[in-house]
């Protein structure tokens, strides 16, 4: 079965922008394994934080999101 999570944009990108490093949008995304394991290196020394920030960037303010006001994760995987 599919797990379908819907989050306003604007939360998920301000929360992987200053609490990425502790795994909090991973969590929010419903990778509860992932946001441990980021939690525990510290977003991987932030290299791991960084990237994911980047992406968020990418995919909220992209052409993928740019008219939505939510993002939705399936299986904790951006949907489009």
């Amino acid at each position: 079965m599919d797990k379908v999570k819907t989050i306003n944009k604007y939360t998920f990108f301000w929360s992987a922008t200053f609490f990425g490093a502790i795994g909090l949008d991973r969590f929010e995304r419903g990778q509860i394994g992932l946001g441990i394991l980021k939690l525990i290196t510290i977003g991987g020394c932030g290299l791991w934080a960084l990237i994911d920030w980047i992406i968020a960037i990418k995919k909220v303010y992209g052409s993928a999101y740019k008219n939505d006001s939510e993002i939705t994760f399936i299986n904790g995987k951006y949907s489009k």
